[in-house]
Parts: structure tokens; C-alpha cells; sequence
């Protein structure tokens, strides 16, 4: 963890592979964790399963498709998150040849007691983490 999840048009794989550097960078330096913490999903949404203004369908024209992204990690300040959003919002806009107005990033932040990995709640594993102070 820290998960990201971007809804947005089929991109090609190479700026699908610029961005998850970009991404990956973003979130290392703007959080303090480790690149191998960092997992994205690109979930692509095709042009039938896309409505904006009540208009069902992306052309590519116009003012560009929305991404939306949802950032799953345990709770960060406001500057972290303030940080990251700055951070990834213009390689996103890159990947998806949309403006920076139209990269919305909704975070949803989670303790460590609402999150699970290999069937044990994080704040499980944290208490068990030995002591090495004393």
C-alpha cells in the first residue's frame, strides 16, 4: 500500500509506461515509503461506458475525457496529499491527452485496523513488530 486506481480511456503502453514512473516517483517522494510498497491499476473505461454532462461516450475532442484516480493508503496529512496530487496530475494528463482540469485524485484514506494483507489486519502486524529500542 499505497494503491492507486485510475479510471480512465485506454492509453498506448508506452505512456502507460512513463506514467507509472511518474506515479510511482510521485507517490515515494510525496509519502516517505519504498517503490516496491506502490501498486497501480490502470482500469480503462471504453468510450460506451463514459457519460459526462449527460453525453454517454468520449470522442477525444473537445475538452478531453475526466480521469479519476483513488488513492488507497493509510491516513497522510494534507500536505502529503497535497503533494502527490500536484505530484501526479500532469503525468496523468500526459498519459491520457486530457488537461490537467479533468485529472480528479479522491483520496480514501484507511487505518491501519480497516486494512487487511495475507488474512491479518495491518495494525495487527505492527504490534507484533518486535521492539529493537530496548
Amino acid at each position: 500500500m499505497p494503491y492507486l486506481e485510475i479510471l480512465a480511456p485506454s492509453a498506448p503502453e508506452t505512456r502507460k509506461r512513463t506514467a507509472s514512473r511518474a506515479l510511482t516517483d510521485g507517490v515515494v517522494t510525496s509519502f516517505g515509503v519504498e517503490p516496491s510498497t506502490v501498486t497501480l491499476y490502470f482500469m480503462p473505461i471504453a468510450p460506451h461506458d463514459y457519460a459526462h454532462e449527460g453525453q454517454l461516450g468520449h470522442d477525444g475532442g473537445g475538452e478531453g475525457t475526466r480521469v479519476f484516480v483513488k488513492v488507497h493508503a493509510y491516513r497522510r496529512t494534507p500536505a502529503q496529499r497535497r503533494a502527490l496530487a500536484a505530484a501526479i496530475t500532469p503525468a496523468l494528463a500526459t498519459c491520457f491527452t486530457t488537461g490537467s482540469h479533468n485529472v480528479a485524485v479522491y483520496f480514501l484514506d484507511r487505518e491501519q485496523d480497516e486494512v487487511a494483507h495475507d488474512g491479518h489486519l495491518a495494525s495487527d502486524e505492527a504490534e507484533q513488530q518486535p521492539d529493537h529500542t530496548a
